[in-house]
C-alpha cells in the first residue's frame, strides 16, 4: 500500500496523517521529511529523494505501508507520473497546487493561465526555449522552474523585456515564503532564488480575459483560420492570400511552445494567425508604415507579436539570440534574406515566391542547408459578382510555396 502525501505547509488532513503515521518507509525532499517529521512513526525508513528512480525503488520494495510526500498537488506535474509508471497504484492525498497557492498570492483568477515545466528538461536547454516562448505567446503563464539552468534567471529577463509583469514565488506555504514582484521596465534582481520556486508572468493590459476561459490555459486552435484579407490592415493589397496563408500554417505547425518568424511580414498576416494558433511570432518589416499595421492587426486580433522594423538580415540575429526561431515563414527580401534565415537553422522554412526566377535558387538553398525541399504553385479564382447577379472567377496571381523541413527533423 502507497500513499501518496501533498504538503502545502499546512497540517496534513486525517487520512494522510494516519497514512505517514503506519508507513514503514517515507520518502520525500529533504525539507517535506524535517516539516512532517513528527508524524513520520518510530523506525521507519526515510528515504530522501534525490534520485527520483532509486526513491522509487525504495518505495516499491518496502515490505509494508509506504508513503510519498510530494509539493501540493502531487498529480500536478508531480511524482505520481512516476509510480504509475513503475506499476504502482497508490492512493492520494493532494494539497493545494503551488500554481494555485501562487495566482492567490497575487490575487488573480488563473483558469486563463498557461501552465508550462521546465522540470527535468534543462540538460538540452529545448524546455526553456518552449516554456519560454509559451509565456510570451500568452497574457498570463506560469512556469515551473527547476535547477540547473531552468531557474528564474533563465525567464526574467525575456519576460520582462517583452513588458510582462513577473512575480517569482519562493518556498510557498513554508516559513520561509517569498513572492517577489518585478515590474515591466525594472531592471533584473541579482540575487539567488530559494528552492522551490515558480514563476508567473501577467501581460497588465490582458491580465483578465473578456469571460471565463472554458478550457484552462491556451484555447486550442482559432474557430477560423486562413481569414480573409479584409479582417487585416494592408497597404495596397499587399498581403498574403487566404489561400497562400492555409498551406503556410499547415507547413509551419504553429502551436504553444514554438517560435515563428515572420520575414517581411508586410500586414503581419502570417503573424497574426501563428499567434492565434499559441506560437510566439515574430515579424520583421522594414517599412515603418508597415510595421504600425502589424501592432494594429494584433492587437484586433488580440494576440501578441514582436514587431522588429529595419532590414531583415540585420535584425534576426539579435531576435534569434534571444529565442531561436523553430519555423520561418520568408514572405519578402531576396535570396540574401532567405539565406540569413537559413542560417538560424529553424525546423520548417516556408517562402512564398511569385517571380519564377526565385524558384530554383531557393530549392537549391534549402536542400544545400540540410532541408528536405518541396513545393507546389498555388493558382486561386474567388467568386465575384456580375452586374447580372451572376457569378464569375477572378483570378489571383499564382504563388509558388516552397517548404523544407530539416532533414534531422524528419
Amino acid at each position: 500500500m502507497i500513499t501518496v502525501i501533498g504538503v502545502d505547509g499546512g497540517p496534513l488532513p486525517p487520512r494522510a496523517a494516519d497514512a505517514l503515521a503506519s508507513a514503514v518507509c517515507v520518502a520525500g525532499a529533504p525539507r517535506h521529511l524535517d516539516a512532517v517529521a513528527g508524524g513520520i512513526g518510530d523506525g521507519a525508513e526515510r528515504v530522501p529523494i534525490g534520485d527520483l528512480r532509486a526513491a522509487t525503488d525504495a518505495v516499491l520494495a518496502a515490505r509494508g505501508p509506504a508513503a510519498v510526500l510530494a509539493s501540493g498537488d502531487p498529480g500536478f506535474f508531480g511524482v505520481l507520473r512516476s509510480l504509475r509508471s513503475r506499476g504502482a497504484d497508490p492512493e492520494v492525498v493532494p494539497a493545494v497546487s503551488s500554481v494555485a497557492t501562487a495566482f492567490a498570492r497575487i490575487g488573480l483568477p488563473w483558469d486563463d493561465a498557461v501552465v508550462v515545466s521546465a522540470h527535468g528538461r534543462a540538460d538540452s536547454g529545448r524546455g526553456v526555449r518552449r516554456a519560454l516562448a509559451a509565456a510570451l505567446a500568452h497574457p498570463k503563464a506560469a512556469v515551473l522552474t527547476a535547477p540547473g539552468g531552468a531557474g528564474p534567471e533563465a525567464f526574467l529577463p525575456e519576460l520582462l523585456r517583452a513588458g510582462r509583469e513577473v512575480h517569482v514565488a519562493q518556498r510557498l506555504g513554508s516559513p520561509g515564503e517569498e513572492v517577489v514582484r518585478i515590474a515591466p521596465g525594472d531592471p533584473v534582481p541579482e540575487r539567488d532564488w530559494a528552492a522551490p520556486n515558480l514563476v508567473l508572468a501577467v501581460d497588465p493590459e490582458r491580465a483578465l480575459a473578456s469571460a471565463m476561459a472554458w478550457l484552462p490555459g491556451h484555447q486550442g486552435a482559432p474557430p477560423q483560420w486562413a481569414l480573409p484579407c479584409d479582417a487585416f490592415e494592408h497597404r495596397a493589397s499587399l498581403i498574403t492570400k487566404p489561400e497562400v496563408r492555409a498551406l503556410a500554417l499547415a507547413r509551419l505547425a504553429p502551436r504553444p511552445g514554438t517560435v515563428v518568424w515572420d520575414v517581411g511580414a508586410g500586414s503581419g498576416s502570417v503573424a497574426v494567425e501563428c499567434a492565434r494558433f499559441g506560437a510566439r511570432a515574430v515579424a520583421f518589416e522594414r517599412n515603418a508604415a508597415d510595421c504600425d499595421r502589424i501592432r494594429a492587426n494584433a492587437l484586433a486580433h488580440g494576440v501578441g507579436v514582436e514587431v522588429h522594423p529595419g532590414e531583415a538580415a540585420a535584425n534576426l540575429h539579435g531576435a534569434a539570440a534571444r529565442l531561436a526561431p523553430d519555423a520561418a515563414f520568408v514572405g519578402g527580401g531576396d535570396d540574401a534574406v532567405a539565406a540569413a534565415v537559413l542560417a538560424h537553422r529553424p525546423r520548417r522554412v516556408v517562402a512564398a515566391l511569385a517571380s519564377l526566377d526565385r524558384i530554383r535558387p531557393l530549392h537549391d538553398m534549402l536542400a544545400a542547408g540540410g532541408y528536405t525541399a518541396e513545393g507546389t504553385q498555388l493558382q486561386a479564382s474567388g467568386l465575384a459578382g456580375l452586374p447580372s447577379g451572376s457569378l464569375r472567377l477572378a483570378a489571383a496571381n499564382p504563388v509558388t510555396v516552397l517548404w523544407g523541413v530539416r532533414r534531422d527533423e524528419t
